[in-house]
């Protein structure tokens, strides 16, 4: 018995190992980001699909540790101050929109003829947004340290503190719920505040010292088990007191942010942060209950709709009120319009105390986990249909009939560089860039760039090109810099053209586009890098010349090899770390052999080529 049992176990853990992998990089491909497949997965293998799994519920519990990690990495990333810096968009913006967002959702219900407690305690459950879903979107496109995004974090963190007084109201609101005296209530709200202190003077006071004596014991697997026991320790705190695990987690990452651990207790954290937040996708989709949507399939498909325009609309009403622009209120009320995971612990515990019945609780449910699928196809579907933003070219000067001697195109930090020799020369230089915030800055330090696209044929003639004696090509896009040559070299093939290069796929590609020069970005600075660490090791000054002078030999007939051959070609031309013998000299001799008796002298004038 006990071995069927362990194999149903590892049945399970494979099928939810492989749901992931395979949905994933399925979805992912189709452009539908990977926490639809999580959650398609989800559905599929779960009790209403495939049934591997029978109890999704216990998946779901232990998957929420996904989210409490997620956002304790989160809170690393922000320090103390940060978040201070925050606190009007907190409790200003988060305040705002949860109450008007409630009345919002609390009338949809009382407009479908139910009672003004189930409509409040549904809306109320809808108005929480999905943390994990909001967080990992945000975290995909590189916008949680932008300012847009930490208005979004901002919100969250309300939310997740709104979860207190809400369960208050709901015992309150249950039937016999009035007979709770206010003395409870406060009782209530105040371990909520003091879990809040006690953790922040813990971790004010505690924890850089606890780390300090596990890193002298130098146990790495004590650090990593130390990392989960504060992060799983601070969640557990915050639930018992009535807050959420998430709180806690981020709570606790805040005050480690300064912390000289910060980024050994992250990258320890990571891996199971990542496995668990997958999981718990999972468990979403596999608590979507696919009878209670065919039985009540025109209420759900009802309640979804008017739930998610509903609070898309106060998020962007907001959003307009506090002056947002109309683009980001936009995305926010896109971004957020769906329910969370905190909807299914409000809903449980108003169906525990009589307010809403079982069933009400799981339709409640599935409108809430649709609404979590719906959102990545609402993100797709607003990216298809909006305009992208269009550039304000206010005090910024569109590239038209320039006449320098030299144009640079892209300037970035390497066509900065790329200049300055030219300008102490005095030589006329004419600069185009694409990006308005880099050309204003760049008029803060002198420098005249006027707006223009190196891609367009109009362009470069505005910019001067047929009249230019050589042009450089500065971008840092690998597939824009060859385009460039690549129309440069056919509209002007007289035209000297320099480009830079990203790396040394670029480097052939600008080649065989018939740029005259290319440099590899990187290149002189790492030989640069790689001869200073030889003088550091003492190594004399003219053999470092020799040797660095030797890679670029190397290097050089690596790349001509290349050239013909292809990518992978040129590799005997590399000294790697692994022993293995190079048929040509490290360093070329410094003089000519010499013969030390007659004989040899004879040997070596006949193997002489002729002239």
């Amino acid at each position: 018995m006990a071995v069927e049992a362990s194999n149903s176990d590892l049945v399970q853990v494979v099928a939810l190992l492989a749901a992931g992998v395979v949905a994933v990089p399925i979805f992912k491909r189709m452009g539908l980001g990977s926490i639809l497949g999580y959650l398609a997965a989800g559905v599929v293998i779960g009790p209403f699909g495939l049934r591997i799994f029978s109890e999704s519920g216990a998946i779901l519990h232990v998957a929420e540790l996904g989210v409490v990690m997620f956002l304790f990495i989160i809170g690393l990333e922000m320090q103390p101050s940060r978040l201070w810096g925050l606190r009007r968009e907190i409790f200003g913006l988060g305040a705002l929109q949860v109450g008007v967002c409630a009345v919002l959702l609390t009338g949809v219900g009382v407009a479908g003829g139910f009672p003004i407690s189930q409509s409040f305690v549904a809306g109320a459950g809808f108005v929480l947004t999905s943390t994990a879903i909001v967080m990992q979107l945000l975290e995909e496109r590189g916008e949680i340290a932008a300012p847009k995004g930490q208005r979004i974090v901002s919100i969250l963190l309300l939310e997740d503190l709104a979860i207190v007084p809400l369960l208050a109201l709901i015992a309150f609101l249950a039937p016999g719920g009035a007979d709770t005296s206010l003395t409870e209530r406060l009782t209530e709200i105040g371990i909520g505040l003091a879990a809040i202190v006690g953790l922040v003077l813990a971790g004010r006071y505690l924890l850089n010292p606890f780390f300090r004596i596990l890193a002298d014991a130098r146990a790495r697997e004590v650090m990593t088990a130390a990392a989960l026991l504060v992060v799983l320790g601070s969640a557990l705190a915050m639930q018992l007191s009535g807050l959420s695990m998430a709180m806690g987690a981020f709570l606790a990452g805040v005050l480690l942010s300064e912390s000289t651990f910060r980024h050994q207790l992250e990258a320890d954290i990571e891996p199971f942060r990542g496995i668990l937040l997958g999981l718990f996708f999972l468990a979403v989709g596999m608590s979507l209950d696919l009878h209670v949507v065919v039985e009540n399939w025109r209420l759900i498909a009802i309640y979804v709709v008017a739930y998610m325009v509903m609070k898309a609309l106060g998020i962007y009403i907001v959003a307009r009120i506090l002056k947002t622009g109309h683009r980001e209120a936009l995305e926010r009320a896109v971004f957020m319009a769906q329910g969370g995971e905190f909807a299914f612990v409000l809903y449980s515990a108003a169906a525990a105390v009589g307010i809403i019945d079982s069933q009400a609780n799981a339709t409640l449910t599935a409108v809430v986990i649709i609404s979590m699928v719906l959102t990545p196809l609402a993100i797709i579907a607003l990216r298809y249909l909006t305009p992208r933003d269009e550039q304000s070219l206010d005090g910024v000067d569109v590239a038209d009939g320039l006449t320098g001697s030299v144009l640079i195109i892209g300037f970035g930090r390497f066509g900065q560089i790329a200049s300055q020799p030219l300008l102490l020369r005095g030589i006329d230089v004419s600069i185009i860039d694409n990006e308005v915030e880099m050309i204003q800055a760049a008029a803060d330090f002198g420098f005249k760039v006027y707006y223009g696209d190196g891609t367009r044929l109009d362009i470069l003639h505005a910019a001067g090109a047929g009249r230019a004696r050589a042009v450089l090509i500065c971008v840092d896009k690998p597939d824009v810099a060859v385009r460039i040559a690549q129309l440069i070299k056919a509209e002007f093939p007289l035209l000297t053209v320099l480009a830079r290069a990203f790396d040394r796929g670029t480097a052939l590609q600008l080649i065989r586009a018939g740029v005259d020069f290319q440099l590899r970005e990187t290149f002189e600075s790492a030989l640069v890098f790689g001869g200073s660490a030889l003088e550091s090791l003492g190594v004399d000054p003219e053999d470092v010349a020799d040797v660095i002078e030797d890679v670029r030999r190397r290097d050089a007939a690596r790349f001509e090899t290349q050239l013909a051959e292809g990518i992978r070609a040129g590799q005997r031309f590399l000294k790697g770390n692994i022993g293995t013998p190079i048929p040509t000299p490290l360093t070329q001799p410094r003089r000519a052999g010499q013969a030390l008796n007659e004989e040899t002298a004879g040997v070596l004038h006949k193997s002489e080529p002729a002239d």
